[in-house]
């Protein structure tokens, strides 16, 4: 049973009594290393299988669990998620704790918070539900009641996407209507039991009776309620293994800790710890990378990291490649998968991760046109997404009915057309903020607007009827083959997969980290993020990125600060503010590696208050940091809000068709006197110059308007 462990495995798997903490790194077999604990347990008389209870986070890593016990003779041993386990017990107990039939468990909660909606009198559109859903859980899991939502948030940093004394409200209603159907949620499985334990000293010893060993693995994805949970199991005993890489905590948005990972030696003093680091994954050349990647991490976890020792011969050296835009690097992308598959490699080995699932349909399109199968792992298809279809319904409409839509009336082009119909569909110039599906929704109308630009740019002239028979053909050549794939994936839901080859693509500031991360805290997990993509690579791993967003744009955009001092010729400061190039470094283009010369950068942008370099859009906009104070002139800005609100309606459009209300902040900081002043504000264009720039420079300078405004 012993044999063919490594001897820090082989410690893990002899570490029967007392409480015992793996730290195990990417990829150095801390499955092997718990399961063959288990067995040897089992096969020593030790362990009795059912007194076993290995918990894990998926149902996925449970099967595999038990599938590696069977095959190692252990039978009998539970190997089940947290919820599992917990409704188990709780469809056990439920006749004598409480009496009566156990309510009924519901699949999805967000039809629930919909009701409770409406009964507030609140109105959601099915993005807000999401999010204001994933509050409640959020909540739920951190053990916070309806009254504390708004301290609790606001202390966890969240960004809420409703007021929180609104959300707190909502999760109040939601409650109370739970009570009235006599139903209950999946967060409540763990919460209910975990109230029967409490409450039930009798029932408490039974279940410690039938589990006297328990292994928890990936130990730093706990939530304060599953380790209320656990610590119930446990009792006053201490006979516990638990697994887990504090470099790894990716999800703590939704109330997993590390801490509990990190504080396991204070809450059992004399516990063994033992540390995997023996990679048998990667190659030297990517453990390298990993490696450096925590290496300049900072924060609580970053002072726990592990370096990784490769066991594997070496490979080839991490390429990173430089294309003009985001067409050109999942074209190039593309191509090297295609040259790949056509060596031999398997399409099945090779994955695409990306941080947001919209980045997904650039990288459908390019692998769809190189005649490459893929698979989307843990997103819906593109073209599949509601926001998608919902959009593509009214764009054939506005294209069937067009003239007869007020909201195109002014829109003298593809790309006005198309963001006037998806305005209608909660399209905004400005992205909304935080990170939940509201973000995600608008990312997806936001593809369709660039997907409009690159067509208008490729074929002067196209109408919105083309526009529609573009979306049409390309949801035709998307659909993926029954065969396996390429797998396109984000880096959330690659966590605990693997593959020969791995495109690390977009690793871009603004995108990792992202816009919204901007705490230290959550910077550090952007850096883990990016962590668990490097280690998904067991032999080639291709890091690229785009300096625009779209052929011939600016290229204003720089690598991501995490690979600065990690590829070549550059040092650990060089990416935020200097220079993205530097030795190593391939140029792509759609036309291949080195086809088009760089352009030239701009100066990066900096905050006028504190000097820092902006990167996010909103406070380039602005060009100071959204924290920094502002000098703005309010009475100034209501003058042109309501100004602007005249305007928006002689023109049917929403207000923001005219200037957005950072535009409109930016104007009232600025105070501009004279129209080449006015035309430095970002968001200020030559068209709304000539439309509104009379008007905005008389409102600034005390005056009436001069004139109408809203015409060309």
């Amino acid at each position: 049973m012993l044999e063919g462990l490594d001897p820090e495995q082989r410690e893990v798997a002899t570490a029967l009594h007392g409480p015992v903490c793996v730290l195990a790194g990417a990829g150095t077999g801390k499955t092997r290393a718990i399961t063959h604990r288990i067995a040897y347990g089992v096969r020593a008389g030790i362990l009795q299988p059912s007194s076993v209870l290995a918990v894990t986070f998926t149902s996925r890593a449970a099967g595999e669990m038990r599938g590696r016990l069977r095959q190692l003779g252990a039978h009998g041993v539970q190997a089940r998620t947290f919820h599992s386990a917990a409704l188990r017990q709780l469809q056990y107990f439920w006749p004598k704790a409480i009496g009566g039939g156990m309510p009924r468990l519901v699949d999805r909660k967000i039809q629930l918070v919909a009701d409770a909606a409406a009964a507030c009198g609140t109105r959601l559109d099915r993005n807000e539900l999401r999010d204001v859903t994933a509050e409640i859980e959020w909540s739920k899991v951190t053990q916070t009641v309806p009254a504390d939502y708004p301290y609790a948030a606001a202390k966890a940093g969240r960004e809420a996407p409703r007021d929180p004394a609104e959300i707190a409200h909502l999760y109040a209603a939601y409650e109370d209507l739970k009570r009235d159907r006599a139903v209950i949620d999946f967060e409540d499985v763990l919460l209910l039991t975990v109230a029967v334990l409490q409450d039930r000293h009798d029932v408490a010893e039974q279940v410690r009776a039938q589990y006297q060993h328990f292994v928890v693995d990936e130990y730093q994805d706990v939530s304060p309620l599953q380790q209320r949970l656990l610590e119930l199991w446990l009792g006053d005993r201490d006979n516990l293994c638990v697994v887990g890489d504090a470099g790894q905590t990716i999800y703590s948005f939704t109330g997993a800790t590390p801490d509990h990972l990190l504080d396991f030696c204070a809450r059992h003093p004399g516990a063994t710890v033992v540390k995997l680091v023996r990679d048998y994954r990667s190659t030297p050349q990517v453990v390298r990378l990993a490696n450096g990647l925590l290496a300049q991490a900072r924060g609580r976890a970053a002072d726990h990291r592990l370096e990784l020792v490769s066991q594997r011969p070496a490979g080839p050296e991490p390429g990173y490649t430089e294309y003009t835009d985001e067409p050109a690097e999942a074209e190039g992308a593309a191509r090297r998968i295609r040259e790949l598959i056509d060596a031999g490699v398997p399409a099945a080995e090779i994955a695409v991760l990306f941080r947001t699932n919209a980045q997904s349909e650039t990288y459908e399109q390019a692998l769809a046109d190189a005649g490459v199968p893929y698979q989307l792992r843990g997103a819906e298809r593109f073209f599949d997404r509601p926001e998608v279809r919902k959009a593509g319904v009214a764009l054939r409409g506005a294209a069937r009915f067009g003239g007869n839509d007020s909201l195109l009336d002014d829109a003298v082009d593809l790309p006005s057309q198309v963001r006037a119909v998806l305005s209608g569909e909660g399209w905004t110039s400005e992205p909304p903020a935080g990170s939940g599906a509201v973000r995600e929704r608008w990312e997806s109308l936001a593809a369709l607007v660039n997907l409009a630009h690159d067509l208008a740019a490729a074929r002067p002239g196209a109408t919105l009827g083309d526009f529609v028979t573009e979306l049409d053909e390309r949801a035709g050549a998307q659909h993926a083959p029954t065969v396996q794939g390429v797998t396109l994936a984000s880096l959330h839901a690659a966590k605990g997969l693997e593959w020969d080859v791995v495109f690390l693509v977009g690793v871009a500031e603004g995108m990792l980290p992202i816009t919204y991360a901007r705490t230290d805290e959550q910077i550090e997990e952007e850096r883990r993020l990016l962590y668990v993509g490097v280690t998904r690579a067991r032999e080639r791993l291709h890091v690229s990125w785009a300096l625009s967003r779209s052929p011939g744009g600016r290229a204003n955009r720089r690598p991501s600060r995490f690979l600065d001092g990690l590829r070549p010729g550059t040092t650990p400061t060089a990416g935020r503010t200097g220079p993205a190039g530097g030795g190593g470094v391939e140029r792509g283009s759609a036309g291949g590696p080195g086809a088009a010369p760089r352009r030239a950068q701009r100066t990066p942008a900096r905050c006028r208050v504190c000097g820092r370099t902006l990167t996010d859009a909103g406070e380039m906009k602005l060009m100071r940091c959204e924290d920094c104070p502002s000098d703005m002139d309010e009475g100034l800005y209501e003058r042109l809000r309501a100004w602007r609100a005249v305007q928006a309606e002689r023109s049917g459009q929403p207000d923001f068709c005219v200037f957005t209300d950072r535009t409109l902040v930016a104007i009232a900081e600025a105070q501009p006197e004279s129209p080449a002043e006015l035309s430095r504000i970002p968001g200020v264009l030559s068209r709304k110059l000539r439309s509104y720039g009379a008007d905005v420079l008389a409102i600034c300078a005390g005056r009436e308007p001069v004139g109408d405004g809203g015409s060309d």
